[in-house]
């Protein structure tokens, strides 16, 4: 059992760099033969998008949505993504189509996209090819001012090659007590909509109960009919993943559970909400993450494991921090001081914290502390700390802890090579409403397809399965086919970015 702790520990490590790829000493199992590196030379036709020239001093990343091939009809957008951050937030990119019919698509400005805040310009919808025919076409792009200056060959496929179901498919809603649910039909989520009601409007009562507030109004819930981040992002609406095969492993109780308390605490104000009890709050409330667990107990499993984070710097950089963790330790932080204050002081803790002049959350935290409770943050740390190391833990939800850890960076590190659009910090992610009232479902119907993509994703969620069953031997064995395969694809792009021609310029897509 300890060799099982330490190669889940190497898979840590190996989410961020490109390592050996023989199999483990632990392991006889032997990768299948479609694990073997591929490089493809791409063409005008072969990939989702084509990909932009290499410009001397330029290197911008040009994505087109939806992904995978474009076909007449679709109205698409364009992410076009700096190298950098040095001066761009005072230019903007010109975006022309050349050909029998030109058209000017505008302008955009380069700011922060995402919760990563990557800067990019972004063009949404801005290409409606409905009227135009089917093969290459030409969009002209320029960086305003002093360039670079480039062109792009983009392949429009015919409209009766567009995939099922788009071809019928359309927006639908049901209304709740709770909710104003959006679907698209022909999708797993449509198929399951009457066993599917109840849960919703169970979640809602709950997460309403648990918060002791009422929604202001009934919550807007668009499905998502594919993998998009971890499953669930709340704003003015709730966006949900739902589908039969979720690689992300998320289950729509849990996750709409979490995203109903995110509304109702933003209702609940409050002028800072640090990122750390944001999160906290929502998972301590729905009794676990992405499964219902026993929150204390696991974070003194990291600890023991040594892979606990610092509360300060958790607080600062927490959506960069390692994801699971930082969730879990931000939930037992909320659930150790609700179980020492009571609910109340906490609440009123947390609905008093203001932002820092450092701009520094932990700051902010240390502040409130002082007021409410007369406690600095290191203080309060150092009680939460001895707290955790009093929880009664086995070897079980060590394994569990470990591999749920590396399944989920896994998740992550997949995305960003090889479904970007879905990876979290980035994710595109159009707003719901003007694509309902636009008619749009092809932005949450495609996605990467190709064979290497379903493998992986066929693993991933055999791998979630695999340890909710608690059979952790067989979830480490599929976690290093998994880790091996991308760390092949990583390989591919340093031997890419070494190569000229279309097999560098097709590398540049990875994120």
């Amino acid at each position: 059992m300890r060799g099982l702790l330490l190669l889940a520990g190497m898979f840590l490590a190996a989410c961020q760099a490109v390592g050996s790829l023989t199999p483990p000493p632990t392991f006889t199992a032997q990768a299948p033969s479609t694990l073997t590196p591929t490089i493809v030379e791409p063409t005008a036709t072969t990939g989702p998008t084509s990909t932009p020239q290499l410009i001397p001093g330029g290197e911008y990343t040009v994505r087109l949505h939806p992904d995978g091939p474009l076909f007449i009809g679709d109205r698409v957008s364009i992410e076009v993504i700096s190298p950098g951050e040095d001066e761009l937030q005072e230019k903007n990119v010109q975006i022309r189509i050349e050909g029998p019919v030109s058209a000017d698509l505008g302008s955009s400005a380069f700011t922060e996209f995402g919760i990563g805040g990557r800067v990019q310009a972004t063009f949404n919808w801005v290409w409606d090819t409905s009227n135009l025919e089917p093969g290459e076409h030409q969009i002209q792009f320029a960086v305003q001012p002093e360039g670079p200056e480039w062109v792009e060959t983009v392949y429009l496929h015919p409209a009766k090659d567009v995939p099922s179901p788009e071809p019928v498919a359309k927006w639908e809603k049901v209304q709740l007590d709770c909710c104003k649910v959006h679907y698209i039909t022909g999708t797993d989520f449509a198929h399951d909509l009457p066993d599917l009601m109840e849960i919703i409007q169970r979640q809602a009562d709950d997460s309403v109960q648990r918060m002791g507030v009422e929604f202001e109004q009934r919550v807007i819930i668009t499905i998502l009919p594919r993998v998009l981040g971890h499953g669930g992002f709340a704003g003015n609406e709730i966006y949900i993943s739902y589908t039969d095969d979720n690689y992300a492993g998320n289950d729509l109780s849990q996750v709409l559970h979490h995203e109903m308390i995110h509304i109702l605490d933003r209702q609940s104000g409050g002028e800072l909400r640090p990122s750390l009890f944001v999160e906290g709050l929502a998972v301590y409330l729905s009794d676990g993450h992405f499964k219902q667990e026993p929150i204390l107990a696991r974070v003194s499993a990291l600890y023991d494991l040594d892979q606990y984070l610092p509360l300060r710097e958790l607080a600062d950089s927490f959506y960069t921090s390692q994801h699971e963790i930082g969730y879990l330790e931000g939930a037992a932080l909320v659930q150790f001081m609700v179980n020492r204050y009571g609910w109340q002081a906490f609440d009123d803790f947390y609905r008093d914290i203001y932002p820092h002049p450092s701009e520094k959350q932990s700051l902010a935290i240390d502040q409130a502390l002082q007021k409410h409770f007369d406690l600095t943050f290191e203080q309060l740390e150092s009680n939460f700390v001895n707290e955790i190391q009093k929880q009664k833990i086995n070897p079980d939800m060590s394994e569990d802890v470990i591999l749920s850890v590396t399944y989920y960076d896994a998740v992550r590190r997949y995305q960003r090579l090889l479904d970007p659009s879905a990876y979290f910090l980035t994710a595109w992610l159009p707003d719901g409403e003007q694509m309902r009232q636009r008619g749009i479902v092809a932005d949450y119907l495609r996605r990467p397809s190709s064979p290497e993509n379903q493998m992986i994703e066929e693993l991933l969620v055999d791998i979630d399965q695999q340890i909710r069953q608690g059979n952790y031997g067989e979830a480490a064995k599929e976690l290093w086919l998994v880790e091996n395969k991308l760390n092949q694809v990583e390989v591919e792009v340093l031997i890419g970015a070494a190569l000229p021609g279309g097999v560098q310029q097709q590398i540049r897509f990875f994120d």
